[in-house]
């Protein structure tokens, strides 16, 4: 029998990439993506490390293989519901949550200048808001709009209805089913940033100027809520020095117990942000335990210790206070190499916070085995089921694609082994 193809469940760097080069080598690809957009957690990013250039260089390639291989099909909005069955044959029912905007729509934005309900916009984090009616972002995949029905008025108001030349809007789309028969499944889940605000020693959710990576990486990026510029959450002041603490979280028997991988380069290139926007002026200091920066991403850390303006100090934040008359921050910790317990004040702190994997406290359908730090294992999944990116393990977006490719070859092995029984 021929083989069934490939259900990739989640439509980010490793969703896509696991897609496409299985689509590339005979398989039919489907992928299923929860977002309104392809692209996960990497669209959000402003630069890549160690070369600092956009993800869309490589996400847009990814997003034109998708868009021009035929083997490909994409249901955003959508979730998986149930699946059963086993290799070679798994039944797999989708749920497609409405968009209700249609294919007809241009992205003109006519329909979101009348719209009179804002959201909170959360591709930006909530650091500022859009309209009920949005485009997700700039360089969105697909580029269509999506109504959110938790803030939109309904047919009640119907003022972007009224407003699309195009007739692309229906407030009354309903959900969908569909049943998606596959050889196997690659499950590309991706990963959430791990709340800073279970850390209670680093207050988090009670100072203002206390931000993590990832919002500091839509603060700094030109499409982001602040037009790239690194400004204090509290009034708005330029920031001029910063602060990063590192394992913020991680490497923590009370929080997440392994290391994420990735925060020490994110650390580092965050550092870089700031030192480009304001070269003369600007101080950036990070505080870690170990700073991890294996092959080719020593020279970076190199490049960084070179700069007189960034400070490296080995040392653990213990404690980060609030000046209520400046709204500056106040960082305690033990420096582990210098002069033992210290303070120092920051305009502003950037926590990195770990990656947790989504599947851990939304455990996918399916018959899927978890670690016990809640990523899956592959290995102890029934034959068939496959696991990329961070879902599987913390990695960075070169790694995410290496295991990508990886999962779509042991698709194809999959599939053929079981066309041939």
């Amino acid at each position: 029998m021929a083989d069934k193809g490939v259900l990739v469940v989640g439509g980010g760097i490793s969703g896509t990439t696991a897609a496409v080069e299985a689509a590339e080598a005979g398989l039919e690809s489907v992928i299923v993506e929860k977002n309104p957009y392809l692209g996960g957690r990497v669209a959000q990013l402003y630069r890549y490390f160690p070369k600092l250039c956009p993800p869309y260089c490589g996400l847009e390639i990814n997003f034109r293989r998708v868009k021009n291989n035929p083997r490909v099909t994409q249901y955003t909005l959508a979730e998986v519901e149930s699946v059963s069955g086993s290799v070679g044959d798994f039944n797999v029912t989708v749920k497609l949550n409405p968009r209700y905007v249609n294919e007809k729509c241009t992205a003109c934005g006519d329909c979101a200048k009348v719209c009179p309900v804002e959201r909170p916009n959360d591709f930006n984090y909530g650091l500022d808001t859009t309209k009920a009616i949005y485009l997700p972002h700039d360089l969105a995949f697909p580029m269509r709009y999506v109504v959110d029905m938790n803030a939109c008025k309904g047919e009640s108001c119907g003022e972007c209805v009224k407003a699309c030349k195009y007739d692309a809007i229906d407030l009354g789309m309903q959900a969908e089913t569909k049943e998606i028969n596959a050889a196997s499944i690659v499950y590309a889940t991706g990963w959430k940033p791990y709340d800073a605000a279970r850390i209670e020693n680093l207050n988090a959710d009670s100072i203002d100027n206390v931000i993590t990576n990832v919002v500091m990486e839509r603060m700094a990026a030109p499409n982001g809520p602040t037009g790239g510029k690194i400004v204090r959450p509290s009034d708005g002041k330029e920031v001029k020095k910063i602060a990063f603490a590192q394992c913020a979280g991680s490497r923590d028997r009370n929080n997440l117990e392994y290391c994420s991988a990735v925060c020490c380069m994110a650390s580092l290139k965050q550092a870089t942000y700031l030192r480009e926007k304001s070269p003369e002026d600007s101080e950036a200091t990070i505080f870690y335990i170990d700073l991890r920066a294996p092959g080719k991403y020593e020279d970076f850390l190199r490049k960084l210790e070179d700069d007189e303006k960034v400070t490296l100090r080995k040392g653990k934040v213990a404690k980060i206070e609030e000046d209520s008359a400046t709204g500056d921050v106040i960082v305690t910790l033990e420096d582990v190499l210098g002069d033992g317990k210290m303070t120092e004040t920051f305009d502003m702190v950037v926590l990195a916070t770990g990656m947790e994997p989504s599947v851990a406290s939304d455990k996918p359908a399916g018959d899927v085995a978890l670690e016990e730090h809640g990523f899956i294992d592959a290995d102890a999944s029934p034959d068939g089921i496959f696991a990329a990116g961070v879902a599987r393990r913390p990695n960075d977006v070169a790694e995410s694609v290496q295991g990508a490719t990886g999962a779509a070859l042991k698709s194809l092995q999959s599939a053929r082994e079981v066309s041939n029984v």
